[in-house]
């Protein structure tokens, strides 16, 4: 089962990504370092629950 969700910026608090992943063989939250428009760089990004 595919789970779609949202990856935060943690120093900025932007919403910049939106992905999937298999939720059955993913069980923990996702961090990934991805870049930041408005910062213009490199930060760690958190996955958060998007609206439905």
């Amino acid at each position: 089962m595919t789970v779609k969700f949202g990856l935060k910026c943690v120093e900025c608090g932007d919403i910049n990504y939106t992905t999937t992943k298999n939720s059955k063989t993913i069980t923990e939250k996702m961090e990934l370092s991805k870049y930041c428009p408005r910062l213009k760089k490199h930060t760690v990004h958190k996955e958060i629950k998007l609206k439905s």
